[in-house]
């Protein structure tokens, strides 16, 4: 049986982080590790995990990393440790006994494969699909769009991200020095099929996800990190950078001045500016 390391970033949100700890140690995979990043919290975190979980390993960044620098410095321990898989769990979800289970099984049967994905459902609608997995990307339009039902991805969501040690070793972890939050894992699974591998979804694997727990929905902070992190994706993958960048700006200010929040204007005009 394979070995994998389950690597779960903490910012600020103890008690979803503890409620996703707690689902993954419910597991029935029988090899694995389980590591909580806390990445620079301001609140009590550290001290209500070890608490509440003292078994669980551990690692403090001490600042706040990003997205992708925080996950970074599990992963790197998580290879580090022989991992023949890591899988990357969003702290605001939880899962299926069999979610890890289903997900390795996907893996192993195409080695082709260098992520695999879940099947994610709202956590307050719980039968509801939220994403099959990923989504596509128009890098013309700059139109993304996350799927709901079978169909073949240009990435993987990390909510829930199932990545293969070899994969990561040929294309790199995820780009901490372009993000700071929002498309990393669309980065990557474009790496990824760039360099001739395959992504999969395992249609057993259960997740159930809140959305962005973090920052909260609407936050005018989630708009500006989104925006610029957008503008510097298109930078680097579109073919010519300027369309997508420029309708995603026109629809995002459009559909924010049509409902009179004019601070998530200045926050998606603050994030382009920074990109």
């Amino acid at each position: 049986m394979s070995r994998v390391e389950i690597v779960v970033l903490n910012w600020n949100g103890w008690c979803d982080t503890l409620a996703c700890v707690w689902s993954l140690q419910q597991l029935d995979y029988p090899d694995f590790g389980l590591t909580v990043v806390d990445n620079g919290s301001t609140d009590d975190s550290v001290q209500r995990i070890l608490a509440h979980r003292p078994a669980v390993r551990l690692l403090q960044t001490g600042v706040n990393l990003g997205f992708g620098g925080g996950c970074n410095v599990g992963v790197r321990q998580a290879l580090g440790n022989g991992a023949q898989y890591i899988w990357l769990i969003n702290s605001d979800a939880t899962v299926d006994r069999n979610a890890l289970t289903e997900l390795v099984r996907v893996a192993q049967d195409n080695s082709a494969l260098g992520a695999v994905g879940s099947v994610l459902f709202d956590a307050d609608q719980t039968d509801h699909i939220q994403l099959w997995g990923g989504g596509k990307i128009n890098l013309w339009t700059g139109r993304s769009h996350h799927q709901r039902g079978p169909t073949s991805l240009d990435f993987v969501s990390g909510a829930s991200l199932l990545l293969r040690r070899e994969a990561l070793l040929q294309v790199g972890l995820l780009d901490e020095q372009s993000f700071f939050m929002y498309w990393e894992d669309t980065d990557l699974g474009l790496r990824l099929r760039q360099a001739g591998w395959q992504l999969g979804v395992a249609d057993r694997s259960r997740v159930w996800h809140k959305q962005s727990a973090s920052l909260g929905q609407g936050s005018p902070l989630l708009d500006q990190y989104f925006t610029c992190s957008a503008v510097r994706f298109f930078r680097k993958h579109a073919p010519i950078p300027v369309f997508p960048a420029a309708i995603l700006l026109i629809l995002m200010l459009a559909k924010r001045l049509l409902s009179g929040e004019l601070t998530r204007v200045r926050a998606v005009l603050k994030g382009f500016a920074s990109a």
